[in-house]
């Protein structure tokens, strides 16, 4: 019997051959699909590098870390998926091609389930540091009907460029939701959004470094809208003027959702308040798809 090694090239081929096999026979198709099709595309990228041991070892290190830091406040996984542009690409492939509608873009880590009520013209900020922020705006479907009723979820940074969860557990502010008007008109307080670095003390910010890229993202406000018988949106609102609209460290920002945020002094407020310091205001409108639509 020969001792000879087949040639390099064929032996790889053989690898990735049984393996494809192997999920031949799973019973869901689409299962089937994506695994063989991820096999294909992982091998190949091994090969076109030519993946060294070494490598391959940091690369699992690297991923072991991603899953030690993560936990039911932080996900680095979705953070590395933001970073890499897999995010903002599974949202372009998805996104309704719908004129008139919102555009989508990146959920983030930093959304949790159990956000607090607020009421329509409510508060959001619950004590978030920063410059009062009074935002207003229409839920509608692109054929112009209102939605009312639906529900508008909200997450922001304060000015110190913290979501609340990354204060511990028991902080909460800077997030809520509400139910809009049966106009499908929306309104509540927050603060100003400011511009801040994503997580970097962690795998993915060592990546970003090693990659001499830079971790901040433009200020923004987070909206995610639930309208029966709509998609559901996931979107932001970026501030106008802001410095890092054209390097976001997450690849999110389009131009459609650039808002303009009105400075005022001291004194009376659309919804007939007074605040007794300096405050600002942004108006945008949510447009939704129908679920038959996309």
């Amino acid at each position: 019997m020969s001792t000879e090694h087949p040639p390099t090239a064929k032996r790889e081929q053989s690898v990735t051959e049984e393996v494809l096999a192997s999920f031949s026979k799973a019973a869901d198709p689409r299962l089937r699909e994506v695994m063989q099709s991820l096999v294909r595309h992982l091998h190949g990228f091994a090969r076109e590098v030519r993946l060294t041991e070494p490598e391959w070892e940091k690369a699992i290190a690297f991923l072991t870390r991603a899953g030690h830091i993560t936990d039911d406040r932080r996900q680095e996984f979705i953070l590395l998926s933001d970073v890499l542009g897999l995010s903002m690409l599974t949202v372009a492939i998805n996104e309704p091609k719908k004129p008139g509608a919102t555009e989508a873009t990146v959920f983030g880590p930093f959304y949790v389930d159990d956000a607090p009520e607020v009421p329509l013209g409510g508060d959001i900020a619950r004590g978030a540091v920063g410059t009062p922020c009074y935002v207003s705006g229409q839920v509608r479907s692109v054929d112009g009907s209102p939605l009312g009723g639906a529900l508008l979820h909200v997450w922001g940074a304060d000015d110190d460029g913290f979501y609340d969860v990354q204060y511990g557990a028991d902080h909460s502010a800077g997030r809520g939701w509400l139910r809009v008007a049966e106009d499908g008109s929306y309104r509540f307080w927050t603060v100003l959004p400011t511009p801040y670095p994503i997580p970097h003390d962690g795998p993915v910010g060592d990546l970003l470094k090693a990659a001499g890229r830079g971790p901040m993202r433009p200020a923004h406000l987070h909206f995610k809208v639930v309208a029966p018988g709509h998609r559901t949106l996931i979107t932001h609102i970026f501030v106008a003027g802001d410095p890092h609209l054209g390097d976001d460290a997450v690849f999110g920002v389009k131009d459609s959702l650039v808002v303009e945020a009105e400075y005022h002094a001291a004194g009376p407020a659309p919804d007939g308040t007074h605040p007794q310091e300096p405050w600002t205001s942004m108006k945008f409108d949510l447009v939704l798809v129908p679920d038959q639509d996309h």
